[in-house]
C-alpha cells in the first residue's frame, strides 16, 4: 500500500493515488494548502470537508513527527475547492525526495493550480521577532547542493521540462497579493518578506552554521517545504510560501536560550488564528486573481 525505502515513484504510481482520491470524494481542488509543524488548524476553515488519514491513501508516506496530525482535507473556502495538507514529510524521517513531494504530482493530476506552502522556521534575520510571518520571496536548497534533490533522475515530461527556471519560483503576484491581504487585516506590522533556506535536520543549526547561513542572505531557516516547492515548479503551479518565525536562532555563544520543537508548536498555536484569517482570504482572493488573469 505504501512505498518504502528509496525507491523511485513512477507516473503509475502517481495516476494510480490520483485515480482513488478522485473516486473517494467529489471535490476538484484548485488549491493545495501544505501545512507544517502545528498548523494543521488552517484546514478548519473549510467547509464540506472530507479528510483522508495519510496510511489510507495509496502510495502517501506517513507523518512521523510531532505537530504533523498526518490527514488529507478536501473542502471548500468562499466557493473554491482546496485540499489541505495537514502535516507533511521530511528528509530526516528517511524518506526519499520523491516520496517527499509525491503529493504535490497527485495534486498537480487532480487539477490544482496554485500551491501555497506554509512551514514554521528560525529567524535569522536581526529585524525578525517571534509571531512574525514571511512571505518567501526566494530560497536556498542546501540539501540539493549537496546531491539530495527532487528531480534527480529520469525526468517525465508529462510533469515538466528537464531544467525549469527556478529564478520566479514564488509568484510575485501571490507575493502581493498576501501583502493586500495582511493589510486588510491589520497584521502589516507582522508581514515581512525574505529568504528561506532549507537544511536537511533534524538536528537544530550550530551557531557557526547559523552565522554562515546569515552571510549566505539567508532571513530565515527550516527543515522543509523547498523540495515541494521545486516540484510545484517544474509542474507549473503557481507558489507562494509562508514562513511562521516560531524562534529566533541562535548567532551568540553566550546565549542561555535554546531552541527545541515545543516551542515551535506553541508559536504556531498561538498564530493559527491570525494564519487562518490570512490563508482563507487568501485563498479566495487568489482564485479570483487566476480568473481575471485567464
Amino acid at each position: 500500500m505504501h512505498a518504502k525505502g528509496n525507491c523511485c515513484c513512477s507516473f503509475d504510481d502517481y495516476k494510480l493515488t490520483t485515480e482513488w482520491l478522485l473516486q473517494q470524494t467529489h471535490h476538484r481542488p484548485k488549491v493545495a494548502v501544505i501545512c507544517g509543524s502545528g498548523l494543521g488548524l488552517l484546514a478548519d476553515g473549510a467547509a464540506n470537508k472530507k479528510t483522508f488519514r495519510y496510511q489510507d491513501v495509496p502510495n502517501f508516506p506517513v507523518s512521523t513527527v510531532t505537530g504533523h496530525e498526518g490527514s488529507l482535507v478536501f473542502g471548500t473556502i468562499d466557493g473554491t475547492s482546496c485540499v489541505f495538507m495537514k502535516g507533511h514529510f521530511h528528509l530526516y524521517e528517511g524518506y526519499s525526495l520523491c516520496q517527499v513531494t509525491f503529493p504535490v504530482r497527485t495534486f498537480k493530476l487532480m487539477g490544482v493550480e496554485s500551491m501555497l506552502v506554509i512551514n514554521a522556521s528560525g529567524g535569522l534575520c536581526d529585524d525578525f521577532k517571534v509571531g512574525d510571518i514571511m512571505i518567501i520571496k526566494d530560497h536556498i536548497n542546501l540539501p540539493g547542493f549537496a546531491g539530495q534533490h527532487p528531480l534527480f533522475g529520469p525526468n517525465d515530461e508529462r510533469f515538466g521540462i528537464r531544467f525549469p527556471c527556478m529564478s520566479d519560483a514564488y509568484s510575485k503576484v501571490l507575493r502581493r497579493l498576501a501583502l493586500e491581504v495582511g493589510a486588510e487585516l491589520g497584521c502589516s506590522d507582522i508581514m515581512r518578506e525574505g529568504v528561506y533556506c532549507m537544511v536537511s535536520g533534524p538536528n537544530f543549526e550550530t551557531i557557526a552554521e547559523a552565522r554562515m547561513l546569515q552571510i549566505l542572505g539567508c532571513d530565515s531557516v527550516g527543515m522543509s517545504m523547498v523540495p515541494e516547492v521545486t516540484v510545484a515548479k517544474h509542474c507549473g503551479l503557481r507558489v507562494l510560501g509562508l514562513s511562521l518565525i516560531t524562534n529566533k536562532v541562535s548567532l551568540e555563544y553566550g546565549r542561555e536560550e535554546k531552541v527545541h520543537h515545543e516551542e515551535v508548536l506553541e508559536t504556531s498555536k498561538m498564530q493559527s488564528e491570525v494564519l487562518q484569517k490570512l490563508v482563507t482570504r487568501l485563498i479566495s482572493r487568489c482564485q479570483q486573481e487566476s480568473i481575471n488573469t485567464h
